[in-house]
């Protein structure tokens, strides 16, 4: 194993933390003590903050940053250890973040407000990825050219990721790293030797997970009268829809484009279509009910269970899917030219009417030294192992979605554009997951759907 590639994935995790204890306040409540670091440890961060040239500058009067989403930078009250990336800003810069935390769901309402009220909110969290375009095409954020020097060595390898992320010539997305773990594949490798099945790292390994052997297992295994499923969770078809390597909304050359009727589109749907049908999907089938039951991974009763990999990046995994979990991404399209997953960023918006945007900078610039200096992701490394009792199987194929992501980059704008794209595209009805519960075919979901995409996109197209 190449310890230094696995240490560099791990680092590159949002949740790559460390025991630093707190170093900012949270809208106005207070945040609980992290757990506390060996001094030995401690020593190490702040000779990083000290010794790495390419932190540079200083920060003027104004030390504090300020943060709008539904979690905290902060260690908080979940116990939650201090960023490695907080450390660095706090030591080297004297900085401070003052967090904003709201409900997921009223995000966009909490900085529509804070904008209209003048409250300085600098940043806000790129990750969902569904912040751009439509942040930029209602004016939420603000360009970051002219605070990211895109020849820095900081940033220079993201520059053509960032590239991927304009509006009207402009960019909006600090990207400090490319990740491949929006959608995993969790099975549970008790399961699989209890039922002949092959285990899915090893197809991987060989170059043989792909549609047809993912499809062999859901119907060797499937059998609802017996209460043996096989697909559960909300992010199968996103993550099963990415593996043909064409989005459905695009941004190609500035302008949002429908790919609807692209080829490779109505293959993956096809291919969902045929799952749902003969009831590999088990949500709505049987007693299964219209409840997802990811303990089912763990009981032997549900076969796969895709979702973020960030719901194993704490130390209760285990009771949930049981000791011997395990993942691997989604499996490969066989036609399609490359091995393609959805692919996720570690990244920041700027905020319109935000006071500190050189504040924002000097913060990536942390994140970026906390992912790429050797001794601050082999700190990550040892909380990962440490901290959620991962095993050395999971931190490297946790390493390879990573590379499969940074190697071909997927981004789908369907769910970023505008809620009536969302509500448009986001339906079992008539939208794009229809297909894959077993209701409607493709093509018919095209000839409803597809004008009205068009309509849409060539609204905000044209400004």
């Amino acid at each position: 194993m190449n310890i230094r590639k696995i240490r560099f994935a791990v680092a590159s995790l949002l949740i790559a933390s460390m025991s630093v204890g707190m170093l900012g306040c949270s809208g106005g409540n207070e945040s609980s003590i992290g757990k506390q670091l060996e001094s030995q440890v401690a020593s190490q961060v702040a000779d990083i903050a000290n010794s790495d040239s390419r932190l540079t500058g200083d920060l003027g009067e104004n030390k504090t940053i300020k943060w709008l989403a539904n979690w905290d930078i902060n260690p908080d009250n979940t116990g939650k250890s201090t960023p490695i990336e907080l450390e660095l800003f706090h030591d080297r810069y004297n900085g401070v973040i003052e967090s904003k935390v709201v409900a997921w769901e009223n995000r966009y309402d909490a900085l529509t407000n804070a904008i209209n009220g003048d409250e300085g909110i600098d940043f806000f969290s790129a990750s969902d990825m569904d912040g751009f375009p439509i942040g930029a095409i209602k004016e939420l954020f603000v360009p970051i050219d002219d605070y990211i020097d895109f020849s820095d060595p900081l940033f220079a390898d993201m520059k053509d990721v960032m590239d991927l992320f304009q509006w009207k010539g402009k960019h909006y997305v600090i990207v400090n790293s490319v990740t491949g773990d929006r959608c995993v594949c969790i099975y549970n490798k008790d399961t699989i030797a209890e039922n002949g099945l092959k285990d899915p790292v090893q197809l991987f390994e060989k170059g043989e997970w792909n549609w047809d052997t993912f499809t062999d297992m859901l119907k060797q295994f499937v059998d609802t009268e017996n209460k043996q499923y096989g697909i559960d969770g909300w992010w199968f078809e996103a993550g099963l829809s990415a593996s043909c390597g064409v989005p459905y909304v695009g941004l190609k050359d500035g302008k949002l484009v429908n790919n609807l009727k692209d080829p490779a589109v109505e293959r993956v749907q096809a291919w969902m279509y045929q799952l749902g049908s003969q009831n590999y999907v088990a949500i709505g089938v049987g007693e299964y009910g219209w409840k997802d039951h990811p303990e089912y991974i763990k009981d032997g009763k549900l076969l796969f269970y895709p979702t973020g990999a960030w719901d194993l990046y704490n130390d209760s995994w285990k009771e949930k899917y049981g000791e011997n979990a395990m993942f691997v991404p989604m499996p490969k399209d066989p036609k399609a030219d490359n091995y393609y997953i959805q692919s996720g960023i570690d990244g920041y918006l700027m905020v319109k009417g935000g006071k500190n945007p050189e504040g924002v900078a000097k913060f990536a610039a942390c994140k970026r030294v906390s992912i790429t200096n050797e001794k601050a992701d082999q700190i990550a490394t040892e909380q990962l192992y440490k901290d959620y009792g991962w095993r050395e199987e999971m931190v490297e194929m946790l390493h390879k979605c990573h590379d499969l992501a940074k190697a071909h980059p997927f981004y789908d704008f369907s769910t970023a554009v505008s809620s009536d794209v969302t509500s448009l595209l986001d339906s079992n009805e008539t939208g794009i997951r229809g297909a894959s519960k077993g209701i409607v075919q493709w093509s018919e979901i095209v000839a409803s759907t597809s004008s009205a995409l068009d309509a849409y996109l060539n609204k905000y197209n044209n400004g």
